[in-house]
């Protein structure tokens, strides 16, 4: 079945203002309007690596009680936390490869390798 919406879990968490701790979280899958808006922001113009922090802001649609998901949440949280988002954007909109399981019938040794996302679920 095919998603639009895929729950996740923080690895450490978000902490707001107050202190609260927020783990869970949807992200959406990205349109071609999440990945185009962005590059036209004055902040992406003048440091690249600024992108990723948008595209989250964007499709991170919910993360523990916030009303609103914005830069300035993504760029609190922590680098773990970042990087297993830009981990999980990648593999839900199909950016990376996938790792499969193989059996070598000839040494019979299985080994994980990559393979191209071919679509689906």
């Amino acid at each position: 079945m095919f998603s639009i919406e895929h729950e996740f879990e923080l690895p450490k968490g978000y902490v707001d203002k107050e202190g609260n701790l927020h783990r869970q979280g949807v992200m959406r899958l990205a349109t071609a309007a999440d990945e185009i808006f962005p590059m036209r922001d004055p902040r992406v113009q003048n440091l690249p690596a600024y992108l990723i922090v948008i595209l989250l802001s964007r499709v991170v649609v919910k993360l523990g009680k916030l009303s609103e998901i914005n830069p300035g949440v993504i760029e609190g949280l922590f680098a773990e936390d970042l990087a297993y988002l830009q981990d999980l954007y990648n593999r839900i909109n199909g950016l990376a490869p996938q790792r499969v399981a193989v059996h070598c019938p000839h040494c019979g040794q299985t080994f994980d390798t990559e393979v191209p996302y071919l679509g689906g679920s």
